[in-house]
């Protein structure tokens, strides 16, 4: 009975902190808001959500506030990856992961896409071998200015 309460009491926090989140977004002027849940697809969030701000600096504001709201509600983020470039920040705040991105690098990397892909995702079928993050194609990956952070380390275990 205590474990489908503490699942119960863990899922009304993430909720309470999704709300936070979008209402921080929704405060900075954040555009095209995507709420993503991918319980079944990952262990290292429940929810993700995916911003775009209008220039590097809105995109570095929007984080900021987001910080800021998160700080002050009194929960910490566990990290906070790419702030300094402003094209895509990562803002870690455990079980939600936001993304808040310039639309050409949200374009280019397709977050929503990826995360609503089926288990066996086309390039998977198709018997192409998985990519490398920027693996010569100048890409943002290639010289390391994508987030890194606890995410991608669980990803790189797997």
């Amino acid at each position: 009975m205590s474990t489908r309460t503490r699942a119960r009491d863990v899922r009304q926090a993430a909720s309470s902190v999704q709300r936070l989140v979008e209402a921080a977004l929704d405060d900075m002027k954040a555009a095209h808001v995507r709420v993503l849940d991918v319980r079944g697809l990952t262990d290292i969030a429940d929810t993700m959500i995916v911003a775009s701000g209008h220039s590097d600096r809105h995109v570095r504001s929007i984080a900021e506030r987001l910080i800021e709201r998160v700080e002050a509600a009194g929960l910490r983020p566990l990290g906070v990856e790419g702030q300094r470039e402003g094209e895509w920040v990562l803002v870690d705040l455990n079980d939600v992961i936001v993304h808040v991105m310039l639309p050409r690098v949200r374009e280019l990397y397709a977050l929503e896409h990826l995360w609503e892909a089926p288990a066996g995702h086309a390039d998977a079928a198709a018997g192409a071998p998985p990519l490398q993050a920027g693996a010569g194609t100048g890409t943002p990956a290639s010289s390391g200015r994508i987030p890194r952070g606890r995410a991608a380390r669980r990803r790189s275990r797997e």
